[in-house]
């Protein structure tokens, strides 16, 4: 026994924290959002793909749209293209997070600024049920983030960094993005930077999970005061 870790949030399920990366279940996560007021926006969609080390299971996928308690708003509605019409008739949060919680089970969720999506999940998770998100999690802006700095010379950093956006990161490992702002495309595309880090992580020596969780801390800063001008959904 090599001891457990729980990804840095307190009441967590953890895992052995010396399992390859490589042999760890990931599910790649995103939300969208009616707006980022925490205390009145709430989910519209969620979106998730399963993978196992750097193999994506594009056949094991979870897409769901959720009926809000609040309107659409014109500028939701640009961003996401999800429209009224779109949500109603479709489930309520409560029975969109069942589904989607058991989709994940206790596989570390990966997500792009996750702390986004977290803040919205366990905010209804605890309204519902009195707990919040159980997972160990993982922040691909954290993990690039450090791999910048102790990679500089790879060649996928020799270009001058245009932004730390899902998309601006994506387009840096020439990841084809189609559906932005769309949960399970985003959930993807998300999938795929974690795939295109796993080798940098091994050339910097990063084998185990417990490392990978601790370099993947959620990104404290990754909330809607910290975005960069005229972003409105996910980064």
């Amino acid at each position: 026994m090599f001891g457990r870790f729980n990804g840095g949030r307190p009441g967590t399920v953890a895992v052995e924290a010396r399992t390859p990366i490589k042999q760890v279940r990931y599910v790649a996560i995103d939300t969208e959002l009616t707006g980022l007021d925490e205390k009145k926006d709430g989910i519209v969609s969620l979106g998730a793909v399963r993978m196992t080390g750097g193999t994506i299971h594009p056949g094991e996928t979870f897409y769901q749209l959720v009926n809000p308690p609040n309107e659409l708003s014109a500028e939701s509605v640009v961003i996401h293209e999800i429209t009224p019409s779109e949500v109603r008739g479709q489930p309520d949060i409560r029975t969109a997070l069942l589904d989607f919680f058991a989709f994940c089970g206790q596989d570390v969720l990966v997500g792009h600024f996750v702390n986004i999506d977290l803040c919205f999940l366990d905010r209804e998770s605890k309204r519902l049920s009195g707990t919040t998100v159980t997972n160990p999690v993982i922040d691909t802006i954290s993990v690039y983030t450090w791999l910048r700095k102790r990679l500089p010379m790879a060649e996928c950093f020799a270009r001058p960094e245009s932004g730390i956006s899902l998309y601006d990161i994506a387009r840096t490992f020439d990841i084809p993005l189609e559906g932005a702002h769309n949960a399970l495309q985003d959930a993807f595309t998300t999938a795929q930077l974690l795939q295109r880090f796993l080798p940098l992580l091994g050339a910097a020596g990063v084998i185990d999970i417990g490392d990978l969780l601790t370099i993947g801390t959620p990104f404290k800063g990754g909330d809607h005061h910290h975005r960069p001008t005229g972003e409105f959904s996910n980064l």
